[in-house]
């Protein structure tokens, strides 16, 4: 097997690690890039083509994550991941640790842990790496290593929540919502919705921004369905879509350009959060993306009009 044909094959794996990493399509695409580009350069054949690859692509990735966390501070409003409608990785041994690491929630979650902790516990925890090979790619003993993953397992442990829904029931709580916002039905939002639900954008300052937020059953119940008609007139169409391995949708305008993602939250019988990305940095990676500056004046209008 050459060396085109061996990268090629891992680059799926090479891609979900460098994106657990990052929390970026675009930076880990790069990461991607430069791991094959160093691969390329390399005088020697590795014994293990996967172990140096995953290698490589991690200590870029923690090089990246170091100097976006700068960046990160100084973004407007909330951050979130970008979003990923398909992981290119599959491994049914490890299927359910791939799916929860690829949700919102967890990302989140990752976000907190500083980047050795973060790369430690998405080889170990996520893809099963030993820690011999977790210990070449971080550039750490294998007792540190440890600690590490200690450490990082019982940071995402607290943050996790106690119970959570399996994907049916889920897929099934996002078709009655997302029916319910369709028909305006506000009574059938509130049921819902936790009574502490928090719906909030990622707009990076570059897309309509819903100040804070919205939070509680009653505000957000409203804010829904006083919010979809005006959209529907305009041409726009919601299309319910799997983001980042959970329950969500992607909004699109009249011309089928894509205007954000939402992503639903969802614990013990009740939607807990609504994330939306709006930031259109974020989008391109997934098709021509709407001006959403656009869709909302003419959302406004057809507000208007149905008011007066």
């Amino acid at each position: 097997m050459t060396r085109t044909e061996e990268f090629q094959e891992l680059r799926p794996l090479l891609f979900s690690i460098a994106y657990r990493l990052l929390g970026s399509v675009s930076e880990a695409e790069d990461a991607v890039q430069e791991t094959w580009l160093r691969y390329e350069l390399s005088p020697t054949r590795p014994a293990s083509a996967k172990a140096f690859l995953s290698a490589v692509v991690t200590r870029v990735a923690i090089d990246t994550l170091r100097s976006a966390r700068v960046r990160r501070e100084e973004y407007v409003g909330p951050w979130f991941p970008e979003p990923l409608l398909t992981d290119p990785y599959e491994d049914p041994e490890h299927s359910a640790e791939l799916a929860d690491s690829l949700s919102m929630a967890s990302l989140l979650l990752l976000e907190r842990l500083s980047p050795l902790e973060r790369a430690v516990f998405v080889l170990r925890e996520v893809f099963a790496f030993g820690f011999p090979d977790i210990a070449s790619a971080v550039g750490r003993s294998e007792a540190a290593c440890r600690q590490l993953a200690v450490r990082a397992r019982r940071h995402m442990d607290a943050g996790r929540p106690r119970f959570e829904a399996d994907r049916r029931e889920r897929e099934e709580l996002a078709g009655r919502f997302f029916e319910a916002f369709r028909e305006g039905d506000v009574d059938g939002l509130r049921e819902l919705l936790a009574a502490d639900v928090q719906m909030v954008a990622d707009s990076g300052g570059k897309a309509p921004q819903w100040s804070r937020g919205f939070f509680g059953a009653d505000h957000v119940s409203r804010v829904l369905t006083a919010l979809f008609p005006p959209f529907l007139r305009t041409g726009g169409a919601v299309e319910p879509h799997q983001v980042n391995g959970q329950p969500g949708a992607i909004f699109r305008d009249r011309d089928g350009r894509i205007l954000n993602t939402w992503t639903l939250d969802i614990l013990d019988g009740r939607i807990q959060a609504i994330r939306t990305v709006s930031n259109p940095d974020k989008l391109g990676h997934m098709g021509p993306v709407a001006d959403a500056w656009a869709v909302l004046r003419e959302t406004q209008r057809q507000q208007r009009r149905a008011a007066g």
